[in-house]
Formats: structure tokens, sequence, C-alpha cells
């Protein structure tokens, strides 16, 4: 199932994958938040509470995640102040629930504080 993220000028499509937890994310959806930023990862609070589900402690550009202890909603794009090299490292253990569809580099111009929502494509 595709899901669109829109900020500002900014729409970006992604592909959820078949995990429990992306599932659940999909019920909950429309989701509107704010952004906040950690290097090259914007992250949100959404009204989920889920267990680690095949925990990642490093994931890749574009991945899409959720993020248990802050039960917050995760797009990496690069790397954060954990990364060690070119790594790309949570601040801890995530469940990768999709990928980004499309150029990366425009989540750069994302600040915190910006508007986000989540919804069906």
């Amino acid at each position: 199932m595709d899901i669109r993220i829109r900020t500002g000028e900014i729409e970006i499509n992604a592909a959820l994958n078949n995990s429990v937890t992306a599932s659940r994310i999909l019920k909950i959806l429309p989701i509107k938040s704010r952004a906040n930023t950690w290097g090259e990862e914007i992250y949100f609070m959404i009204p989920l509470i889920a267990d680690l589900e095949d925990g990642k402690e490093v994931v890749e550009a574009g991945d899409i995640a959720f993020w248990p202890t802050g039960s917050a909603f995760c797009i990496f794009f690069g790397p954060t102040p954990a990364s060690k090299g070119d790594e790309i490292r949570p601040a801890s253990a995530v469940t990768v629930v999709g990928k980004i569809k499309g150029n990366l580099e425009i989540l750069k111009t994302v600040k915190n504080g910006d508007p986000i929502i989540i919804e069906r494509a």
C-alpha cells in the first residue's frame, strides 16, 4: 500500500511493507503532526503503541520506520548523530515499515516544527 507524506511544498510517496506495524499505521491514517529533525532523519510522534518487530539498529536511506521507544514515525535519508561513518543509525532499534519512492534530497529542506501529514496515496 502506498502512502503520501506532505510537508510545506514537499510531497513524496512511500510504499509500506507487509509488517504488522505497517498495517496498524495504515489503519490510523491520516496523521497530522509537526516534524522534528535529527541529522538526516525526520521523526514525529504518532498515536500508536507497538512492540519492536524485526528491529533494525542500522537502516538504509529511504527507509521509513516506527520507533517504539518514542512512538514515532521516522523517515531516514542520511546519517544521524548516532551514525558511525556512512551508516544510518537510529537512536535505538526501529521497525522498518516501508521505503520512500523518489528523490530523498528534497527532505533536507524540512525544518523542526514544519507541519507534516501522512495519508493514503
